[in-house]
């Protein structure tokens, strides 16, 4: 009964790929988008990159520095709490479509 249910698209297999997917997302956006803009930084930037490092370094303090990275962090926390809402949402949409497809069936 459950493969005829999987076949006849009764059931989803969604729910299960979206916890799949976010987990993927949750680890490979950040680390391929760190890469990238390495990236992008070493091979079209890297002589301004160091004209900045070295500018940066001289004209801000370290606590300046500090609220920087410490804006970069909540910023990325953000983003992850925002990619796990948009997941959740999507299995919340998938659950309530199977709680009234058990529902439709009584």
């Amino acid at each position: 009964m459950i493969m005829q249910d999987f076949l006849s698209f009764k059931t989803f297999i969604t729910p299960t790929l979206l916890i799949l997917v976010y987990y993927i997302g949750a680890v490979l956006i950040p680390l391929l988008s760190w890469y990238l803009a390495r990236w992008i930084k070493r091979s079209y930037f890297s002589e301004l990159s160091v004209q900045i490092k070295e500018s940066v370094q001289t004209h801000t303090t370290s606590k300046q520095r500090f609220i920087v990275l410490l804006a970069f962090l909540i910023a990325f926390l953000c983003m992850e709490i925002f990619w796990r809402v948009i997941f959740e949402f999507l299995i919340a949409y998938f659950n309530m479509h199977d709680a009234l497809m058990k529902i439709n069936l009584t």
